[in-house]
């Protein structure tokens, strides 16, 4: 019975996208089904880029609240839908504005640089956005005698610093919890129970610091190894000639990996490296927004002009 459902329900999306004239977003991390019926699937920044270029004037981003977020930012004149409103993050609220505000006073001359994972209020309030893939080319951007406040990720921010050689950079104490929570030895079990493996990291991880010397020199433990974003990673295990890899991030992303790459293995560095918030996006909640056009996310215009400035510095460094 829960495959005719699921089967009725992604015919029902699909027919009402189009009746409706809808785009579907939906990011690496969101469940097997919803990536399914998504028009497009990639990284939150990749993707609302993407959507300034579709001709459809509603997106429908299966993600979470700042990825809707920073899709309304870049086209203001389309109406952005999100299935789930609880659909929330941990790194974007471990830090408010009053604390970016209040972090900036205590550094008057620093260049302030924000990961896209953020909320639009606080975009409003930094000189750079970055994104996981771009976030070591924007700081290298920076005149080195400049003060760099880094937020709000923390293992980020390390790997930034020690990619760039950095010593005036100050870095804020956030994190996902889901990439905090895949250590090293999460990492050196799966590496050992796969032979000639390759590891593919995300710089978010927690396991990037203990690790960073080692994974600055392309290898850990004899193993190749690349810290990329999603989008990174995708395009890597794809042209690689390995058959094994080792994934630490969200293990949303394998199913993709898998669909792309049919003939290659991978496993999750850690099972439990799930979002509880990515996975709040249901197909009965994508159908529900569709039929309903509820969860309208916009930004009130002088938030979102500020925020629009960091995140076209950023696009035009990358």
């Amino acid at each position: 019975m829960q495959v005719q459902d699921t089967s009725f329900l992604k015919n029902e999306i699909m027919r009402l996208k189009k009746e409706k004239d809808v785009v579907i977003l939906a990011h690496n991390y969101e469940i097997p089904d919803v990536q399914d019926v998504a028009d497009f699937t990639g990284d939150s920044l990749g993707l609302s880029r993407l959507a300034a270029t579709v001709p459809q004037k509603t997106i429908l981003f299966c993600g979470v609240h700042f990825m809707a977020e920073t899709a309304s930012i870049i086209s203001p004149e389309k109406r952005v839908l999100l299935p789930s409103l609880e659909a929330g993050c941990s790194l974007s609220d471990s830090i408010t504005v009053e604390e970016l505000r209040n972090w900036k006073k205590q550094h008057p001359n620093a260049i302030s640089v924000g990961y896209v994972n953020t909320t639009a209020e606080i975009k409003s309030e930094l000189d750079y956005c970055c994104t996981s893939s771009n976030a070591v080319n924007v700081v290298k951007a920076i005149p080195e005698d400049k003060e760099i406040l880094f937020l709000p990720d923390m293992f980020l921010g390390s790997y930034v610093a020690k990619m760039t050689g950095r010593k005036n950079m100050h870095i804020w104490a956030g994190e996902c919890h889901v990439h905090a929570g895949i250590t090293p030895e999460d990492v050196t079990k799966k590496l050992q129970s796969m032979k000639d493996a390759e590891f593919v990291i995300h710089p978010e991880c927690s396991c990037t610091t203990p690790m960073m010397y080692d994974v600055a020199d392309g290898s850990y433990d004899d193993n190749k190894v690349s810290i990329l974003s999603t989008e990174g990673m995708l395009n890597h295990v794809s042209k690689s000639k390995s058959k094994n890899f080792v994934v630490a991030t969200e293990t949303g992303i394998l199913y993709r990996m898998k669909k792309e790459n049919p003939e290659k293995t991978f496993i999750p560095a850690s099972e439990k490296a799930e979002c509880e918030y990515m996975k709040m996006i249901t197909l009965e909640k994508v159908h529900d927004a569709l039929i309903n056009e509820r969860n309208v996310i916009s930004v009130p215009k002088k938030i979102a002009d500020k925020a629009r400035l960091a995140i076209d510095r950023m696009l035009e460094i990358s």
